[in-house]
């Protein structure tokens, strides 16, 4: 299974973004996905993940900034960014549920991921 992450790009604070995660349709109907960030010297976090029945999770720093959807026609996963900051500037990253041995999906934790895509770079200028 591959995740292909795209989108990312330099963008003025109060910019938005959509990043795309292109997904095996297998995949994206039986599993719940995430998009997660890196920041320069920071641990890899949990922005937002959608199960496989379009329940969402968000981190409350996010909420209302950034939605997560599905596409099935175009087998895909995205992230819209809205009023981007510059402590959203990351390396952001789709990931894939470990629905045999993780925790549920809403807790959007990297550790219950089992497949994770290569990131895309996301900086917001002030």
């Amino acid at each position: 299974v591959q995740l292909q992450a795209s989108g990312g790009g330099l963008v003025q604070a109060g910019g938005s973004l959509r990043l795309s995660c292109k997904v095996p349709k297998f995949s994206l109907n039986n599993y719940a996905f995430g998009w997660f960030r890196q920041a320069p010297g920071k641990e890899r976090e949990g922005v937002s993940c959608i199960s496989k029945d379009d329940g969402t999770t968000y981190r409350d720093s996010v909420k209302g900034r950034f939605f997560i959807s599905r596409d099935s026609l175009n087998d895909a996963v995205y992230l819209q960014m809205n009023n981007l900051q510059p402590e959203d500037t990351a390396v952001y990253y789709c990931a894939r549920h470990n629905r045999r041995h993780g925790r549920d999906w809403s807790h959007c934790s990297d550790a219950d991921m089992d497949v994770r895509g290569k990131g895309t770079l996301v900086t917001v200028s002030s």
